[in-house]
This record gives structure tokens, C-alpha cells and sequence, in this order.
């Protein structure tokens, strides 16, 4: 089975949709599935250093890297448009058994579901929360006038839309795409387990020993609201709470700027670091923190909270991020509207209960073990391709 994965980017600056496609087609490589990527060398306002036109091993899979258009023009930039990656797709998607298509409203993705239906190769679209009402009231008419025009056509002719939530899939369905749909979350990498990680992560950011550290690693992006959690962590510093808040995450510099002088209008500095896009610490982070939150508008999955999850560390979420009603079943986080006084009480809430963060983060890390696996997630996805590929209509499907 040769299965192609397509997206925009994978730079890791765009946050869990890059993550999530990596570990997919590792994952499935893993299976003996011969899956790659094509992809533009989007970097944000930059560009990937990476080979172009050739197919190259990028974070231990295969990918080929196409030149990406870019005038300093912000929405040129967001949709990524390649001439030379429309010219392979039009004379070699035919090589493939399957596409999956990851994202929509880019150029990339667009152009790859309008050529497999024009060469009749099956194709399945990832939505990785686009069509959730928050993301798509953004620019809504754009994205309407797009969807009519593009985007609903490549919708209504998929093999089949893959979900990672039920919320996912209920979101769809007042958009009436004909095409069915999967729910199959994603998988977790398991990260290197490091005994002393709380002592040296004390160390390499010089907080007190005693001091809980409080972790948001994300994109810095007004849907992630890193501004409520400044707003309510202001409120505790106030009255004299003792903690360190790590903002761990790149974004556009215009909000990132704005992140870092509320911080200081708030007088928050000194209780907070700003260590800009973390890859190789990571898992430093994850397991030498106390707390995670992110207050998102709205995520489809939320891969940053499921690792938190892994390890242990207990998370307090908005009921945007759709991990929320899997975490509310198991006990295995706080839930909390996304407003300064709700968030304020749960943070407080772990702050003072020691007993209460080691509860919370127990049950996580059993959930993400029996769910977010990636034996148990490629196993279900490699069903949904062979049942594809045999020809069967897929049945709305759950797997759990």
C-alpha cells in the first residue's frame, strides 16, 4: 500500500498539525504501510533549508519539499501557493494507492483533493479542526465564498473524512458533506523519561526549588488565549501565590509582542519565562512542570495537553479543546469556562493541593496510555485505508 500524505508545512512553528502528521506516516511506516509527505518549505515568514524537488528523510521520514511563493505578503504567505508542487502532484499522484489530505483552506491541500478527483485516486481529508466554529468564523466570508467555490466540492468527493473527536465529527455536520467520517485520535510519542527533570529545570530557568512551575506550550496565537492565563495568573500574583509560568511556543511577532508587554503590564515579569519554540527540551518541560494549561478557543485534538497527559502532569482546559470530554469522563483534568474568574479558581485549585495535581495527573497519564497510542491508532487507520482501497463505502465510524 503507497499512501501519500499532503500538507502545507511541516515546519515546526506550526504547531500540532506537523506533529501530527509525522508521527502518523512514521507510525504507519512502522506497519510496513509506504507512506511520504509532500510539502511546501513554509517556515512562517521563512523558509525551511531543506532540499527541494527530491525526496529527502526529514524527522525520520520521507518528504519532499517543494518552493513555496513568497512576497511579503502575509495571507500569500498563510496560503502557501507552489507552482512546483501542483506540477508533481498533476504527474505523479497516479503513483499512489491513496492521498490523505491534512488541513484544508491551502493552497496545498486544495490542489491536491481537486488532482486526485480529476485522476480518480482516493482520497481522505484531515480536517484538523478547521471547520470548528471558532477557526472558521475567522475570516468567514472569505472561507465561506472559498468553500463554495473549492473546498465543498473536494469535501463531498472524499473517501472519507477523518475526525480525531466526536465533537469533530458533530461539528460537520451542519456543513451536509455527503462524504462519511472516522473518528481516530491520534497517536503520542513516548517521550524520554527523566528522573531529575524537575530539579533541572529549576536550574536552567533559576526558579526557587519550592516554586510550582505552571507550563502553556503552544503556539502564541489569539486562539490558544495565552492572554486569559496572564489575566488570572495577575489576579493570583496579587494576592501573593507563589508560582513560575513558562510560555513555551512561536507565533506571529506582532502577537507575540503583544503577549510579552501584557506580561509586563501586568506585572508578571519576574514570574514568567518566555523560552521561544522548544523542541529538543521538550520533554524537560512536560515532565518537570507542575501544572499545564491551555485555555484554547478551540482545538480539534490538542496533541500539547495529550502529552501533558503522558507523563502525568495535570492539565486545566477550556470545552474548546475537544480532548475535554474524554479528560471530564476520566477524571484526568479541570474543565473551565474560558473567562479570567473560572480559570483563576482552578488554578488556584492546584496551586494549593499537591494531593489534588498528583490525582489528577495519575488518571491522565492511564487515559493517554489506553487511548493515544500509536499501535492502536495506526491499526484503525490502516482498517479505514484497506476498506477504502477495497472499494467499500465507508459506514460513519468510532474508534475508542
Amino acid at each position: 500500500m503507497k499512501v501519500l500524505h499532503v500538507i502545507s508545512s511541516v515546519s515546526p512553528a506550526r504547531g500540532g498539525t506537523t506533529a501530527a502528521i509525522l508521527g502518523t506516516v512514521k507510525a504507519l511506516r512502522a506497519c510496513n504501510v509506504d507512506a511520504e509527505i509532500a510539502a511546501t518549505n513554509d517556515h512562517i515568514y521563512e523558509l525551511l533549508d531543506v532540499p527541494l524537488n527530491k525526496k529527502v528523510e526529514y524527522n525520520q521520514v520521507p518528504v519532499q519539499f517543494f518552493s513555496r511563493f513568497s512576497p511579503p505578503i502575509n495571507p500569500i504567505l498563510e496560503f502557501a501557493f507552489s507552482r512546483d508542487l501542483t506540477s508533481w502532484l498533476w504527474q505523479n499522484i497516479q503513483n499512489y494507492d491513496l492521498v490523505e489530505i491534512h488541513s484544508i483552506f491551502g493552497y496545498a491541500c486544495s490542489c491536491a483533493g481537486v488532482i486526485a478527483r480529476k485522476k480518480r485516486i482516493p482520497y481522505i481529508i484531515n480536517l484538523h479542526g478547521q471547520l470548528s466554529p471558532w477557526v472558521f468564523n475567522q475570516k468567514r466570508l472569505k472561507k465561506q465564498i472559498y468553500t463554495l467555490l473549492v473546498e465543498r466540492g473536494n469535501l463531498n468527493n472524499a473517501a472519507a473524512i477523518h475526525c480525531t473527536t466526536i465533537p469533530e465529527a458533530q461539528e460537520i455536520l451542519k456543513f451536509r458533506i455527503s462524504a462519511p467520517t472516522f473518528v481516530n485520535p491520534l497517536g503520542i510519542d513516548p517521550l524520554i523519561t527523566l528522573p531529575d527533570a524537575k530539579q533541572k529545570l529549576h536550574a536552567l530557568y533559576n526558579i526557587p526549588p519550592a516554586t510550582p512551575i505552571i507550563l502553556f506550550l503552544s503556539r502564541i496565537h489569539p486562539k490558544k488565549r495565552p492572554d486569559l492565563l496572564l489575566k488570572a495568573l495577575s489576579s493570583l500574583a496579587a494576592k501573593y501565590y507563589d508560582f513560575h509560568l513558562i510560555i513555551a511556543g512561536s507565533g506571529e511577532r506582532e502577537y507575540v509582542e503583544h503577549i510579552h508587554n501584557l506580561c509586563l503590564s501586568l506585572k508578571l515579569k519576574s514570574h514568567t519565562t518566555f523560552p521561544g519554540l522548544v523542541t529538543e527540551d521538550k520533554a524537560l518541560l512536560l515532565q518537570g512542570s507542575d501544572i499545564f494549561i491551555l485555555p484554547s478557543f478551540a482545538e480539534n485534538f490538542g496533541i500539547a495537553v495529550a502529552e501533558a497527559m503522558t507523563v502525568g502532569l495535570p492539565v486545566i482546559i477550556t470545552p474548546g479543546v475537544q480532548l475535554s470530554s474524554d479528560i471530564a469522563s476520566r477524571n484526568a483534568g479541570l474543565i473551565v469556562d474560558g473567562e479570567v474568574n473560572a480559570l483563576t479558581e482552578a488554578i488556584k485549585q492546584l496551586l494549593i493541593s499537591a494531593e489534588l495535581r498528583h490525582e489528577l495527573g495519575a488518571n491522565g497519564k492511564r487515559l493517554a496510555s489506553q487511548r493515544y497510542t500509536w499501535e492502536t491508532v495506526t491499526h484503525n487507520l490502516i482498517s479505514v485505508y484497506k476498506d477504502i482501497l477495497k472499494g467499500e463505502r465507508l459506514m460513519n465510524r468510532i474508534y475508542s
